[in-house]
This record gives C-alpha cells, structure tokens and sequence, in this order.
C-alpha cells in the first residue's frame, strides 16, 4: 500500500511505526475496519490508524500529524451512537490519522480516593472496579450504550447518565495539547497537579503518577457538576435539565468532541452506597408517571439513585434481541464485553471477502443461538410486562428505602398502576434488561434486514415541566416505522428514542422530519451522545469548538460544520 502513497505520507508513516511500533500502526481495510467505523453511525477512511502505548507516545504521534498537516480523530471505545469518534465519509480535504487510545489504561487515585486522574483509553468499567475496592464509586456507571466506553470520551461529551444526582460528566481540571493558529501543538497542564515544564517530563511522570499530594492543588477546579442535585429539582422550568449544547458545562477538555488531544483528566469519586433497594413500578397512564416523578423529585430530602424509564413495546424488544448481551453480562461481567464485540468484528470483517455470505451475518448467528438461552427475566416483571404499557425502576439509597416505600405504598392505593420491591437478584436484573435495550434495537435491525432500512437513534432532553412527556407521532412519519423504542432516564426528562425505519425510506429524511415535532415542544437534542456528524451544532457550539481548534484539525466536520482547513466553507 505504501508503494503508492506520496512521499510525504509515507515518510509521516514511517516516523509513526518509529515512535509506536509497526504493528501498531494499521494501514489495511481489514486492520482499520473497526476503528474507522461507528458503533451505530459513521463510516469514511484513514491514511492509517495509529495505537500508542505510553503518553508521550500520543504526544509524538499528535506533533507528528499536526507537523504534516493531516486530521487527527481522536478516539477511545468508540462506543458513541452519533458518529463523533470516526470519519464521515470521504469529503475531506486532508488524510486522516485515527489515534486509538485504548493501550493507555491508567488510573491514579488521590486525596484517598476521593479523587482521581484517569488517562485517555482507562474505561468506566476499570474506575468502577478499581473505586469498588476503597468503597467509593465514579460520576458515572456503565449505561446503555457505553458498555466499555471510556472516562475520557464521557467528558469530552458531557455524557449524561442513569445516575440523578450527578447530571453531566464535567471537569476543569485536565491536560491537553492543543493546535494553534499557527499549526503548533502546545501542551496545557491544567490538572492541578506541579508536573514541571518540559512536554514529555509532564506527561512521563503523569502516567507513572510519581506526583506526590505536596505537588496537588486541591483547589484547581471543580471535577463535577455540584450544582446539578438543585437544577434536576427545579420541576416547573420551561427548559431541559441536561443536554449537549448547555455553554453551562463547556469547559476546555469537558466537551471538547475531540477538538484537542487530552492526556487526562481529574474528577471526583463518590462515597458508594450500600444496600440500595429498586422499586418496579408499572402503570398504563402517563399522568401517573409524570405525578410520580414530580412528588420523587420535591418532596424528599434526598434523590433516588436512579429512575429508569421502558416502555412496553422496547421491553419486548430488548427480551428477545438483548437477551444473549443480557446473559453473557450476568455469567462473565462487561469486562469481557469489548472483547465480544472485538471479536464480532473481526468475524464480520473476514465474511465480508465472502460476497455470498449475508450481511450482519455475525448478528444472525448470534441472535439464532440465542433461542437456547433460558429466560432471563423475573416472573413478576414479566407480569408487569403484561398488565402495564409503562415502566419505571427506581433505585433509592438504604436511608430512603422506608420513606420511598411508604408513599409508593400510599401513592398506588389511589391510582390505577401497582409497584413491588426487587429482590436483590431482581433489581440487578431490572436494570441490566433496561440497559440491555439500545443494543437490542441494532440486532432487530441486523435480523430483519429485508424489511428494515436503518435506524433512527435520538436521545432527548425534554422541559423538566412538561406534562406530556410520552411522544406522539404524527400518522404520515408512524407508516415509515417498523418498531419504536421508548426508554431512558425519566426523572431528568431524558429520553432515548429508537425507531426502526422500513425499508424503502430514508433514515436521515425521516429523522429529520421528527425535528420540528421536537423543536415545537421545547426539546433539546441530542441530550448526552453530543452532536457528532448526524446533529447541527448550534452557532455558540461551533464557536467553542473553533476557539479549541481554530485550524480544524481535529475531528472536523464535527455538528455538521465544514470539514475544510482554518474553518473555510464549504462552498469555497
């Protein structure tokens, strides 16, 4: 392959194998095939994708592609649902460079725990597991679509989550390069950690953590966002509690989308709590939901855990086509879970050579065995399933089990929904199933390919007063949908919402079509997976991300922006 390349990228490919190791620079299809692809979306080509294994490694990489003048897409699990993490077709102006971070794991706990750094590839999974040990849990915990996602990408996203009080992953404290005007990459240490003056020296002794809590400023920044436990309370405002294009929560490295290279990142921990009970709460009435949650929210002194939100239709969906990922995390963990998709991917890339063999065949297989997999599901849930439309899993704190019992108690004596408490076993398996329902939606898809077009995948943040939160689509846009799923974060009024679209109509065209229907309503969307390629970033958002990028090196086209050099329009 490189026979034929110019000159210049073959002499930037060379000085990449030097720095990180030929076999850690991937230039075949084959070898690209899962990186330059989105999980859900997005697809384009690299002139390579490059794996370093130590901080500086990343830091010579980025000067090296900044150097040559190519594009640098930044990318961690590249578990996203909106393409931000891989290329968007093949309209650039300039060869692209994914950098792969996944080698560069580490974790440093500090002030006891209370805190920590956590380098570019370490994942949510790896944090939970290592904060578990001291009694002490993350901003964030594995959700839906994140299964294997990186701290990193969630920051640089503003992710969202299940957890009520601690809204959208933020920071003010991290280490980044960044590209000037003049095609320089620069180094900012904003951790809050003395870590000296020369590049590499700072990011040697950040990854082997020889800092001591004499070098630590305790009081650099804030590593979450405190005040979110009043804002989420706030039931009557006529705005959403969350969502990507809040300014609110933009703060260099904390939604960045990849527009700088961060090293690492500074956040808080968070005492775990013990012996949480979960409530299943199923009713056939919106009004009984939207009471709920409002009383939830008020008139207690402390917020449930998390509130979860499926919907029947996305309840059964999720049964039969999550029901292998359901059983694969109970019996091995979501450690194992990357691994599985590595290996799905390479399957499917080796029976791509095959043009006889089918499409998603690895899909097909798996959901064929998965018939032999017993039930996963409670028989009380699948009761539920089938008196109630709507349901939601509250998971409260020990301290507020006995008062959330009660008026739960109370609150179902007069209305027509019911509620039980879970057995530990249950609760555990009431919220895998829920998570298990973003996946499901994309193995529907892969079975039913002769009657499926693509899928329409939204997550929306709606006005934390509006009352009629279920949606209701107009019956020209219902004809085009094969399935709808209806699941999400309920108590902060963030709904995920997947459509399989049938075939012989446009995905993107019907999307768009459900925007205005949105806009209407006051919603803001995307609510957590940010704008990647499928969403238009409002004007203050690109206006952020040209003053962390003024060449538009990285990650371009980013919120469907121009995708040329220094900003240039398309058009010219």
């Amino acid at each position: 392959m490189t026979q034929t390349l110019p000159q210049g990228d073959q002499s930037l490919l060379a000085s990449l194998k030097t720095i990180v190791g030929t076999h850690h620079v991937l230039t075949s299809e084959a070898e690209t095939y899962r990186f330059r692809h989105g999980f859900r979306f997005g697809a384009g080509n690299v002139l390579a994708v490059v794996q370093p294994g130590s901080l500086v490694e990343l830091w010579r990489v980025s000067q090296a592609c900044a150097q040559a003048g190519k594009i640098i897409i930044m990318q961690a699990a590249n578990t996203g649902l909106t393409g931000g993490s891989t290329p968007d077709g093949n309209d650039y102006d300039r060869e692209i460079v994914l950098i792969s971070t996944l080698r560069l794991t580490g974790i440093h706990l500090i002030g006891e725990g209370k805190q920590v750094v956590c380098l570019p590839g370490a994942t949510l999974y790896e944090l939970e597991s290592k904060l578990a040990a001291i009694g002490r849990e993350p901003h964030s915990v594995i959700g839906s679509s994140c299964i294997g996602a990186s701290v990193l990408g969630g920051i640089s996203n503003n992710s969202g989550g299940a957890l009520v009080q601690r809204g959208p992953a933020y920071t003010e404290m991290a280490v980044f390069g960044q590209v000037g005007e003049d095609g320089v990459l620069r180094l900012v240490n904003h951790l809050g950690i003395q870590l000296g003056d020369d590049p590499e020296a700072i990011l040697g002794k950040l990854e082997a953590g020889t800092f001591s809590d004499a070098d630590i400023n305790w009081d650099a920044g804030r590593g979450h966002d405190g005040n979110y436990i009043s804002h989420i309370r706030e039931v009557d405002a006529d705005t959403p509690a969350r969502y990507n294009a809040d300014p609110g929560r933009w703060y260099e490295a904390a939604g960045c989308a990849g527009k700088l290279v961060v090293f690492a990142v500074r956040l808080d921990t968070f005492p775990a709590n013990k012996n949480p009970s979960v409530f299943y709460i199923g009713t056939n009435s919106t009004d009984e939901l939207e009471d709920l949650r409002r009383h939830v929210l008020t008139a207690f002194d402390e917020l449930p855990i998390a509130g979860e939100y499926i919907h029947r239709d996305a309840f059964n969906i999720a049964e039969k086509y999550g029901k292998d990922t359901f059983a694969i995390i109970r019996k091995f963990g979501t450690a194992f879970l990357p691994k599985m998709f590595a290996m799905k991917s390479r399957f499917d890339i080796f029976t791509k050579k095959f043009g006889f063999l089918p499409e998603n065949l690895s899909d097909r297989i798996m959901q064929a065995l998965s018939v032999f997999i017993p039930t996963q599901l409670p028989k009380r849930m699948l009761d539920y399933r089938d008196k109630f439309e709507h349901h939601l899993m509250l998971k409260v704190s020990a301290s507020l089990t006995a008062p959330m019992r009660a008026y739960l108690t109370e609150y179902f004596g007069r209305v027509s929904g019911d509620f039980f408490e879970c057995t530990p076993d249950e609760g555990t398996r009431a919220f895998l199933h829920r998570f298990a329902a973003a996946g499901a939606a994309i193995r529907y898809r892969a079975v039913h390919h002769k009657e499926a077009d693509d899928i329409v995948a939204l997550d929306v943040a709606l006005r934390r007063n509006d009352r009629e939160w279920f949606e209701k689509l107009p019956k020209d846009i219902e004809d085009k949908i094969i399935v709808k799923l209806y699941y999400g974060h309920f108590l902060c009024h963030v709904m995920h919402q997947d459509y399989v679209v049938k075939k012989g109509y446009n995905a993107i065209a019907v999307e768009h079509s459900m925007l205005p229907g949105l806009d209407q309503r006051g919603a803001r969307y995307p609510a957590e997976h940010n704008v990647g390629h499928l969403y238009q970033a409002p004007d203050d958002m690109l206006a952020h991300y040209r003053s962390l990028d003024p060449c538009n090196c990285f990650n371009p086209g980013i919120g469907q922006a121009t995708k040329k050099k220094n900003w240039v329009a398309e058009s010219v």
